[in-house]
């Protein structure tokens, strides 16, 4: 049993999964001529959107702090906290040049921290 759930784990990362969501038509195409215009494909696009916010990129990071804003989805104290502990952890991350494992360490306790 341990085998295969050592199998499993070695594979993480590595499947592919189908993300997929609704919108309307006109959204729809209108993605489509914006993407054509920019020479992008729908997979490059999204793709590329989802690592800058897994990353926390500042500028998807200041795009998705408008969205939740505008959205309500977060009170105003947890936005501004959670731009506070990721700009804390980035600062950090200059500061003394971490390794990549200390990095995902330091952005899992601010995911923690966000959550909690």
């Amino acid at each position: 049993m341990s085998d295969n759930k050592g199998k499993r784990y070695s594979q993480y990362g590595s499947n592919t999964k189908k993300v997929v969501f609704l919108d309307d038509d006109k959204r729809y195409a209108d993605l489509r001529i914006r993407l054509r215009h920019d020479g992008l494909t729908q997979t490059e696009f999204f793709q590329n959107l989802i690592t800058g916010y897994l990353n926390n990129d500042e500028h998807v990071i200041e795009y998705i702090t408008d969205v939740k804003s505008s959205l309500a989805k977060q009170g105003k104290k947890r936005i501004a906290k959670t731009r506070k502990l990721i700009d804390a952890g980035r600062q950090m991350l200059e500061d003394f040049s971490l390794s990549e494992d200390e990095k995902n360490q330091i952005f899992d306790m601010i995911s923690e921290e966000r959550l909690g």
